[in-house]
This record gives C-alpha cells, structure tokens and sequence, in this order.
C-alpha cells in the first residue's frame, strides 16, 4: 500500500505556494524557452502520430462530450477576469500581425461590381481572398 497525502490538504498547499511564485515562474519561462521550442520541434512527427491516434480512437469528441459545464465555469470566471488583461496586453503584437493584411487589402484592385449576384460580385470576394491567402502563404 501506498501512503498519500489528503487531496485537500495538498490542493491547499499547492494553491498557497503557487500563489507567490510568479517571479519564480516567469524566471523558469524565460529559461526554458530555447529548450522548449528545440523539443517542441524535434517532436513534430510524435505530434502528428498522437493525433492521428486521437481521430482514430474517437478520443477528441470523447474529451469535448460532458466538458460544457467546466468550459461554461472557466470561460465565464477565469476568462472573463483575464480577458480586458490579456487584450491589452496583446494590443502591440495584435497590430503587428494585422497591419500586413491590412496593406494587403488596401493594395488590391477589385474588379468592378455587378448587379446583385452577378458573378462579378464573388469575383471581387476571390480576389480578396486570394490576396489574403497568398500573403498568409507567404509569411505576412
């Protein structure tokens, strides 16, 4: 037999410890990033295999079935805390991945419009979307 410690007390301690150790966890971040993305890469063809053996087993819509009410509790409390936080923050980086499509649009010629569903219409749509694709393709 194995000896455990109670759950609740181990819950508590592990929520106390952890409360005050945000420096300590963005110095172990900043650290282990490079190992981090090195691992990551070298792990592309595992990836790959544990999620083709996720579809074949069935195991994603398994995960999802019976998970609305945490995802309702998360999303709804811990989400809603962090989100106006986490926006701000991303406000820089937010325009620095979208200024590139922007100028994208702006660059295009449409050609000219039609009557209401004249084809000519979804050929403006497709060169938009072709534009987009092509500068997502390529790295915008």
């Amino acid at each position: 037999m194995i000896t455990v410690k109670n759950a609740q007390a181990s819950a508590t301690l592990f929520q106390t410890r952890a409360s005050g150790a945000g420096a300590q966890y963005a110095a172990g971040v900043t650290a282990a990033g490079p190992k981090w993305s090195a691992n990551t890469s070298a792990s592309v063809q595992n990836w790959a295999a544990g999620v083709q053996a996720a579809i074949a087993d069935g195991r994603f819509a398994t995960g999802v079935n019976g998970a609305q009410g945490k995802y309702v509790t998360n999303a709804s409390g811990k989400g809603a805390r962090n989100y106006p936080v986490a926006v701000a923050t991303a406000g820089p980086n937010w325009l620095a991945k979208t200024q590139p499509f922007l100028t994208v649009i702006s660059n295009i010629t449409l050609p000219p419009r039609g009557p209401v569903g004249s084809p000519s219409n979804i050929a403006r749509v497709q060169a938009v979307t072709d534009a987009l694709r092509q500068a997502k393709l390529s790295g915008a």
